[in-house]
């Protein structure tokens, strides 16, 4: 199995797509939904499965795991700016979300905002809040840009606040260390998605200031599915009870009262593999060999390349570069899509805004940002 050094000469983007055996001669543009897994990154994952299952299978399969789930922990920690303490190992974006919504002890009239540029992740676990009269507050935009008076008044009297810090569906970067600035001065919790933002760039969760950030890594860092984090400011976690509770989350499985874990340890609940946090280290790993900066200038230059393809009036994203998510107005975006795919070429359509999205990542090339343009050429 070939392990990733961080200390070795780095790797290239184009070696880093070589790697990645499901990409072969596709022009792949969809890593805004599901970024396939290099070869290593896979052979890690079952290598921990093979040594849980055969190596400490009869001696000390929990140890194991322990050490593994500590392990994987410092390295997601690391990668995002957090205290290993902080960091919880969840299974989706949508599932940290979930988890920060079923600890929260609600009454009636409490009011969530969000915008409505939100994932499902983070629109479904409000809606469910709503049959136990929580007022679900969905704060308008436009262009994927959210208007800071708009936000400040709608954000005044919450208690929880969700938004994403890349949203999916313009590919605009929102300002989440100002937004999460006004909640803070309003008395909200603020809760981020931003699962499409490690990979893509740099990310540093303590520069945010948010009081919980939920990820995951199949998309952009190229990892597994299986492997998301929720990170959890260890003050803000302090009144934050789960109701999904196990060993995991407590100090003492078998003590008379439920003391749960400081930090974000109380969210994890029971035996689950690592396989794919394992496989998500490897995947850190990689990125970090080709380098965050290196990635993210990779992707503004195929970005552009892109936009400069696309007529002002098609281009529903922002024509300076902003992230990977380009968003496209095309006449029948699921014809559109399907179109494309007979020719090996793959993108996604939209609910909102209609369209299709193409997510370029710096494993993408230019000779597969021309193909594309040429394909889309009858749509103009």
């Amino acid at each position: 199995m070939r392990t990733i050094q961080l200390d070795d000469d780095g790797m290239t983007p184009r070696e880093l797509r070589a790697d990645v055996p499901a990409l072969g001669d596709a022009a792949y543009f969809n890593f805004g939904a599901h970024g396939p897994s290099p070869e290593y990154v896979v052979e890690a994952a079952g290598s921990f499965i093979e040594e849980h299952e055969y190596g400490s299978a009869t001696t000390d399969p929990y140890g194991h795991a322990f050490e593994t789930y500590d392990r994987v922990r410092e390295r997601i920690a690391a990668f995002v700016g957090a205290d290993p303490e902080e960091v919880a190992l969840t299974e989706s974006t949508t599932d940290g979300i979930t988890r920060v919504a079923g600890a929260i002890d609600w009454e009636p009239g409490d009011v969530v905002v969000r915008t409505d540029l939100e994932h499902p992740a983070g629109v479904l676990p409000w809606k469910r809040l709503e049959r136990e009269g929580v007022e679900v507050r969905v704060l308008e935009t436009e262009a994927g840009r959210v208007d800071r008076d708009e936000y400040a008044a709608a954000v005044a009297d919450a208690r929880l606040v969700c938004f994403s810090a890349i949203t999916w569906t313009h590919g605009t970067r929102l300002p989440v260390a100002d937004l999460v600035a006004v909640a803070n001065d309003a008395g909200a919790f603020t809760l981020v998605d931003a699962v499409q933002s490690p990979g893509q760039g740099a990310m540093d969760v303590s520069e945010w200031g948010a009081d919980a950030v939920a990820a995951a890594g199949h998309k952009w860092t190229l990892g597994p599915w299986g492997a998301g984090f929720l990170y959890v400011d260890r003050d803000a976690a302090a009144d934050l009870a789960p109701h999904a509770v196990g060993y995991r989350g407590v100090e003492d499985p078998t003590g008379d009262e439920i003391e749960f874990k400081p930090a974000a340890g109380r969210f994890e609940v029971g035996t689950t593999t690592a396989a794919a946090h394992v496989g998500l280290v490897e995947a850190l790993d990689a990125i970090e060999a080709v380098g965050l900066d290196a990635i993210e200038a990779r992707i503004e230059a195929l970005t552009d390349r892109l936009k400069d393809g696309v007529p002002e009036d098609r281009l529903l994203s922002p024509r300076a570069f902003e992230s990977g998510l380009v968003t496209i107005d095309v006449d029948d975006p699921e014809a559109t899509v399907e179109r494309l795919g007979e020719r090996d070429i793959v993108v996604r359509s939209l609910p909102h805004p209609d369209g299709i999205r193409v997510s370029v990542h710096a494993v993408s090339t230019e000779a597969e940002v021309d193909r594309l343009l040429d394909a889309l050429e009858p749509e103009w």
